[in-house]
């Protein structure tokens, strides 16, 4: 690990010399004649090979260039080529902008049946809130698009969605119920559109992929976005909006375990002059399970609305609603005293006719953005969410020696109430020959959630347990579960009860030098922060988290950076000292280096971190199970390295390749702690990730649009996520999934079939359960295939 932070550093110290050199750059943006942005247009510079492809908001950028006259060619499909001559200086920006002559309703008949695929994404949502090419923030980010969704049938955050990003996984599958992502060590924290929507340890609904434009994953501490939270990183989901273009998309998906699905997507004005627009997303979907008796139905509704008040001002207005009727939750784990996958792989212990549980998932957000002037924008939002969950949970009530055991079920209602807001500018100007991009903003938040496991039914009795090895699935001896809902769940749910507040106040300022080719990134947040949970007194934390990265430009199109970032996360518990609980701290170090290929056309990150998380809390082992009591473990390390390329390597050739080593560890242990030692390893991670996935289209002749894909997920070294096993030769082994699919598209039409798990391999996920004495384990389906047809209009 030393060796690659030195190699790092070094290449920092080779180039240093190169980042003198003098280039200009060429920025500007493309609109149709009605003012819209016009994406995927060609923007090259005539003679050369340099170039660019305008992106959502119709920009683009070539950046090196020499200094001289140059021609700026506009060009696509059907269009008429415009070109434009600009004189190019030292250490100079120059803007060109295009106006196309049709607008954008009669571009969408090309934009639709252009060949407009790419991987690659060179900037981030503004919902993140930094403005900059990706190459030139100091941090390994990811971003998912919608071309990788579409592709491998993404239809949920927890359907496959990780093998795109370098170290991430799952740790629990809780059918669709929530995602539960793990990186660096550690559950990584869940936002959308900018906003933190955790509001317990089990949230939030995974979103379903219908309303979902990108996933964008922050790698480490955030202290852009983040007031609170653990230093992993994050995952910001980015839903749809308009796009001032008439259009619009229908599919229809089947699959194994009788899945059906369709998925509208409305796009378009509501007036003629364009200044009010609107966009309209509606997916339902019916889906069973490899497992007998389990089921999860969603229904989605997600319609916005943007108003142009004036050129400078946009007004949006989103509500989205999500409805999942699933089978009993716990049902998904099973439980065994043998060891992992020692019953078949569609064994269940769940009877048919236990109650279904019932979400209803609503949020409102309001979005406002003015631009002062082209180098300063404000924009504040605000949120409203509330999540309402009816149901119930089995879980063993005990397991025998012989493997028998006696199922329980508790209930397991929710109600999570949100309300959020955010307000922050970016501005840019320039003191001499130093650059500035300021970012400035106030985050606030109030959260509560309740939540009822009090209610409780055995559904077996001694003498008559259940036997998986011999499984009876009639009504069982107890009969089913009947709880009483008739309290509301603000009374019932209070054993339950989170309660968070906070607010936060961050400046940044990313000071360029050397015509922008060194960049130094000098940031601070303050942040009050109250949480009170499970009856307990709320904690409350005030705390400066100061970043500092450094980027620097080796090449127009390569760089190295540095990072130092904090952050912290309050906790609540009660310490068996009875001393006060101190909230989780953490630093992250990390050195990367980025790269754009070909043009941008396919890009590269390596980047190597050290992760130190103190005062984190965790079970009394001397106390009860139930006693609430708990200690101070000391403080973890986790560190190692990632590797993402992600893009079109070839024509008609997209690529999704990434590795990363994980080593999460104790590296101090409070005194008086027994329970863990310095050294021992900290588990729910994987220490070594590959994911690949592949797909050619071919690009002419007769078989023009037949196209074939392959994908490739390898899990080694898992470590098991509660209890460390009491047979050292238990282990998790090597997590290997081979996925192959075909597809075809012409014009608008698109036809796509992907079979998972090819070898069909029993494929699982789990961990050691001491309270049970028994190890648990979830099960992936077996070989399984998903057929999609869409058309665009």
């Amino acid at each position: 690990m030393r060796a690659l932070y030195l190699s790092l550093a070094f290449l920092i110290l080779i180039f240093q010399g190169s980042l003198a050199q003098s280039k200009g750059k060429i920025q500007g943006q493309v609109k149709s004649s009605d003012g819209n942005p016009v994406e995927y247009v060609s923007v090259q510079l005539k003679g050369t090979s340099r170039g660019a492809v305008t992106n959502n908001s119709g920009s683009f950028e070539i950046t090196g260039l020499n200094p001289g006259s140059y021609t700026v060619v506009a060009s696509f499909v059907g269009l008429d080529t415009q070109e434009k001559s600009v004189s190019i200086s030292a250490g100079k920006t120059e803007v060109v902008d295009f106006f196309l002559s049709e607008n954008s309703g009669d571009l969408q008949e090309i934009l639709v049946s252009a060949n407009r695929e790419s991987y690659t994404e060179t900037r981030i949502s503004s919902s993140l809130r930094i403005n900059a090419p990706l190459i030139e923030i100091p941090q390994n980010i990811q971003v998912v698009n919608r071309d990788i969704l579409d592709d491998q049938q993404v239809i949920s955050m927890s359907d496959g969605l990780v093998r795109n990003v370098s170290g991430a996984v799952r740790l629990e599958h809780w059918g669709d119920l929530y995602t539960n992502i793990s990186a660096r060590g550690s559950q990584i924290q869940a936002l959308r559109n900018g906003f933190n929507v955790v509001a317990s340890y089990w949230g939030p609904l995974t979103e379903d992929m219908s309303f979902v434009e990108r996933i964008e994953f922050v790698k480490g501490p955030a202290g852009f976005m983040l007031s609170s939270g653990d230093g992993s990183g994050l995952y910001n989901v980015v839903t749809k909006k308009p796009t001032g273009q008439t259009q619009g998309e229908v599919s229809f998906t089947v699959g194994s375990f009788d899945l059906y699905r369709t998925a509208v997507d409305l796009d378009g004005k509501l007036n003629k002059d364009g200044r009010l627009l609107y966009r309209l997303n509606v997916a339902g979907q019916q889906k069973q399970s490899h497992r007998p008796f389990e089921h999860n139905n969603r229904y989605t509704i997600a319609p916005v609305i943007s108003y142009r008040v004036q050129p400078s001002t946009l007004v949006t207005f989103e509500y989205t609603y999500q409805r999942a009727n699933m089978s009993d939750v716990g049902s998904y784990y099973v439980f065994s005293p043998y060891g992992f996958a020692t019953l078949p792989l569609e064994f269940t212990s769940m009877p048919p006719g236990m109650p279904e549980t019932k979400i209803n998932d609503h949020a409102l957000t309001a979005n406002l953005q003015h631009e002062f002037s082209p180098n300063w924008k404000l924009t504040a939002q605000a949120t409203h969410m509330i999540y309402n969950q009816e149901g119930t949970s089995m879980w063993p009530a005990s397991v025998n020696p012989d493997g028998t055991m006696i199922r329980a079920v508790s209930s397991w209602d929710a109600l999570s109430k949100m309300t959020m807001a955010q307000i922050f500018v970016n501005g840019e100007f320039r003191t001499g020959a130093i650059r500035h991009k300021i970012l400035s903003g106030l985050d606030m938040s109030n959260k509560a959630y309740w939540a009822d496991w009090g209610q409780y039914h055995m559904l077996d009795s001694i003498g008559a347990e259940f036997d998986p090895k011999n499984p009876y699935y009639g009504v069982p001896v107890n009969g089913y579960p009947n709880f009483d809902y008739s309290t509301p769940i603000e009374q019932r749910g209070q054993g339950g009860n989170i309660n968070q507040r906070y607010s936060a106040f961050y400046a940044q300022d990313e000071l360029a030098f050397m015509e922008d080719k060194l960049r130094l990134t000098l940031a601070a947040r303050y942040t009050e922060i109250s949480q009170a949970a499970y009856g307990g007194s709320p904690i409350t934390a005030k705390r400066v988290t100061p970043r500092v990265g450094v980027s620097a430009s080796v090449t127009p199109n390569t760089s190295v950076y540095g990072l130092y970032d904090q952050a912290f996360m309050p906790q609540s518990g009660q310490l068996s000292s009875g001393g006060d609980v101190k909230p989780i701290t953490g630093n992250n170090m990390e050195l990367g280096l980025k790269r754009d290929w070909a043009g941008g056309k396919w890009n590269s990150t390596l980047a190597a971190y050290r992760n130190i998380k103190q005062n984190e809390l965790t079970a009394d082992p001397n106390s009860p199970p139930n006693s609430g009591l708990s200690i101070e473990l000391g403080e973890k390390t986790a560190e190692g390295f990632e590797v993402d390329v992600k893009g079109t390597i070839l024509p008609g050739l997209n690529l999704v390749m990434n590795y990363a080593y994980t080593d999460s560890r104790v590296t101090k242990v409070t005194e008086n702690v027994t329970v863990v030692q310095e050294g021992d390893i900290i588990p729910g991670y994987a220490r070594n990730t590959f994911n690949t996935w592949l797909g050619y289209t071919i690009q002419d002749g007769t078989l023009q649009g037949l196209g074939f894909s392959a994908g490739l997920t390898i899990l080694g070294g898992r470590e098991t996520y509660w209890d460390a096993s009491p047979d050292p030769n238990e282990v998790l082994p090597t997590y290997t999934k081979l996925d192959a699919g075909v597809f075809w598209s012409k014009g608008n039409f698109k036809v796509n079939l992907n079979v998972f798990n090819l070898l069909d391999e029993y494929l699982y996920s789990g961990s050691y359960y001491a309270w049970l004495n028994a190890y648990n384990w979830q099960t992936d389906p077996p070989r399984n295939s998903r057929l999609s047809v869409s058309y665009k209009f």
